[in-house]
């Protein structure tokens, strides 16, 4: 059960546009636009021939993706049994090197090859699945109002509760589109609005004192304010009666606990793969729940692979109440054999063991992107 090799490969997909169903290009996202994505696909195999797939971001460079992998990760994974996760993530003590997000895709790999051998499906291994289908969040980037509007409607026709939008760039604007997608949909859909740390407290205050006052109550306010705001989240809870969220504040370690004991908010959206793996957010849930914050997982257009985790750990965990962010449906590929499709708002927990996913290494290598040529370590034992 030993781990033998550990392979990684960037690959570029597109985002379609919005003027197919499921589009979301060009997604803007505060002051980024996205109309591709890349990722990074991991594979380890076992001396027992047993494959794991993970998946994570690529970062700024794929370059330096790979070779945090290969120079970092890789040589503390190798040679190690598959079920040693937390003695794993304990090799990795940087305190001024951002490196969980690489640390986090061999870890995923990890947990499939270890399901694959047990014969259990991820959820299984998280405690068991609580349900067999989860509703997801609709996601949506900075658009006009008209165009808002159509695709809230659209949103909400095809079953989905709840619309996630991007904002921060204009408080008019937000406020202005907020409203509009509310009145169009009748009130029957939550929003969720993302201000990706681009506000000041005083933006803040106006943006959620405005949706207030025009009768929008958002599900949460997700990360209006820059992860370094100290003290600005109880503050601004203080003064608007929105639920606040936080995103990349979980990202930093110990930010959540300061924010619990500060009182300052009442969700948290969380993500596997910035956190540090699976096991680092499980323990996350320990924070939230004594807490009683509401938990959602966040999306940042994820593969199946990514996709597939997610929903097991979902699925397997009570204290996530609130629907996870989904973008998985507006790519124009995936590496994965049988894609995820969305029913009525509404994706299935898969089966089988480990991710219970299919990966296609052909379409792995037609994805592959130009700009990294990818790695592998492995060694004979």
């Amino acid at each position: 059960m030993r781990i033998t090799s550990v392979e990684a490969t960037p690959v570029s997909v597109d985002i379609e546009p919005r003027t197919e169903p499921f589009g979301v290009a060009p997604y803007v996202a505060g002051y980024t636009t996205f109309e591709e994505i890349l990722r990074l696909v991991v594979r380890i195999e076992t001396e027992d021939g047993v494959v794991g797939w993970g998946e994570t971001t690529v970062g700024p460079e794929p370059t330096l993706a790979t070779t945090a992998i290969e120079e970092v990760v890789a040589p503390a994974a190798v040679g190690r049994p598959v079920w040693q996760v937390e003695s794993f993530l304990d090799s990795f003590d940087y305190p001024y090197v951002q490196i969980r997000p690489y640390v986090a895709g061999v870890e995923m790999a990890m947990w499939d090859a270890l399901g694959k051998t047990k014969g259990l499906s991820l959820h299984q291994l998280l405690g068991g699945k609580r349900v067999d289908e989860l509703p997801v969040a609709y996601c949506l980037g900075i658009t006009d109002p008209e165009e808002a509007v159509a695709q809230a409607r659209w949103a909400r026709d095809r079953g989905f509760e709840v619309i996630k939008t991007k904002g921060g760039l204009d408080v008019d604007d937000d406020v202005e589109r907020l409203v509009a997608m509310n009145e169009a949909v009748g009130h029957e859909t939550e929003f969720r609005l993302d201000g990706n740390q681009t506000m000041s407290f005083g933006e803040a205050v106006e943006t959620g004192a405005r949706l207030e006052d025009e009768g929008v109550y958002l599900q949460y306010f997700e990360q209006p304010l820059r992860t370094d705001t100290v003290g600005g989240y109880a503050r601004l809870r203080q003064r608007l009666r929105t639920p606040i969220g936080v995103n990349e504040d979980t990202y930093h370690e110990y930010n959540l606990f300061e924010l619990v004991r500060e009182d300052a908010i009442d969700a948290a959206v969380v993500d596997m793969v910035p956190v540090g793996g699976l096991l680092p957010t499980k323990k996350l849930m320990g924070v939230a729940d004594a807490a009683n914050l509401s938990v959602a997982h966040h999306a940042s257009f994820d593969l199946g692979i990514k996709t597939a985790a997610v929903l097991h750990f979902v699925a397997a965990s009570p204290v996530m109440d609130l629907p996870p962010d989904r973008v998985n449906y507006s790519l124009s590929d995936d590496v994965v054999e049988d894609r995820f499709e969305v029913s009525e708002g509404r994706m299935t927990v898969p089966e089988g063991p480990g991710l219970g996913v299919s990966v296609d290494r052909e379409a792995v290598e037609e994805l592959r992107t130009s700009e990294g040529e990818g790695i592998t370590y492995d060694v004979t034992l």
